[in-house]
């Protein structure tokens, strides 16, 4: 059975018993122990990046991510719905991370536990069961990711093009948050939270609203998209966001502006003319 990238409540509800879906929630442990979907699974966000100081939020070692979701009882045959409580952060790092390593039968919540919990939705605070590990066995792949030599292998090409998902503060250079401040050059900004309708429960807003926004930055469907915030979490949800709307070359670049900015030879663009 097909599921949409994008799931709401009212559609997950009768789905949730289905023998080939999985839910995992990303949201802080308090929330999951006060209230989560019942037999959903918790996962830590911590569990599924790595860090090599100073960069973090890299791709997790296959190995262990293997492992992580043959514990939960995933297998290729499982589809992936993942929520959060944050609005879709976490969740969408998560379902970018599945895509990277080629198992793409996902959806997000969307809202995540805020949609689920304010429109009346049952809950539990009970641990699930159990879940039937599986050996599960994964690789990254190419497919949806970017690193540092691909960025500036482009910087130049206008097939190309560059979201910046940080706040108006990281993106000029008077957030620092690095060895350097600022952004990559020619990056378009678009703040992670700007597709969000916090008067929804956190869902995202209508496509054609988004879709305007991107497209006064230039950021079509006619081009590659490369997604970054600090780490590629904020960054995750635009990732999914572009997925959803229909851009189909999306890609996520781990590591993001902890890697970029901490590099010594990486050009920067801030308020005032680049600098190398």
């Amino acid at each position: 059975m097909s599921y949409p990238l994008i799931i709401e409540p009212d559609q997950l509800e009768p789905l949730r018993h289905n023998d080939d879906i999985v839910i995992v929630d990303l949201s802080q442990p308090g929330q999951y122990v006060n209230a989560h979907i019942p037999e959903a699974h918790y996962l830590p966000y911590g569990t599924i990046t790595r860090a090599r100081p100073p960069i973090v939020g890299l791709l997790p070692d296959a190995a262990v991510f293997s492992r992580i979701l043959g514990n939960l009882g995933i297998d290729a045959g499982k589809h992936v719905v993942a929520c959060d409580d944050e609005g879709g952060g976490c969740a969408a790092r998560f379902i970018w991370t599945l895509h990277v390593f080629g198992h793409r039968n996902t959806s997000l919540l969307n809202g995540g536990i805020a949609s689920w919990i304010n429109e009346g939705h049952e809950t539990s605070a009970l641990p699930p069961l159990n879940p039937v590990p599986t050996d599960y066995s994964l690789t990254p792949t190419d497919s949806d990711t970017a690193d540092y030599d691909y960025i500036r292998q482009h910087l130049d090409d206008d097939r190309v093009a560059l979201l910046d998902a940080r706040s108006e503060g990281e993106y000029r250079g008077s957030k620092k948050l690095a060895d350097k401040a600022g952004h990559i050059p020619g990056a378009k900004h678009f703040e992670w939270t700007e597709a969000m309708d916090r008067q929804r429960n956190f869902r995202l807003l209508p496509a054609g609203q988004i879709e305007t926004r991107l497209q006064s930055l230039g950021l079509d469907r006619n081009r590659e998209i490369i997604c970054y915030c600090q780490s590629h979490h904020r960054s995750a949800y635009t990732w999914l966001v572009l997925k959803a709307l229909g851009y189909e070359n999306v890609r996520g670049y781990p590591g993001s502006w902890s890697d970029w900015g901490n590099r010594a030879d990486a050009p920067v663009e801030t308020d005032t003319p680049a600098v190398a």
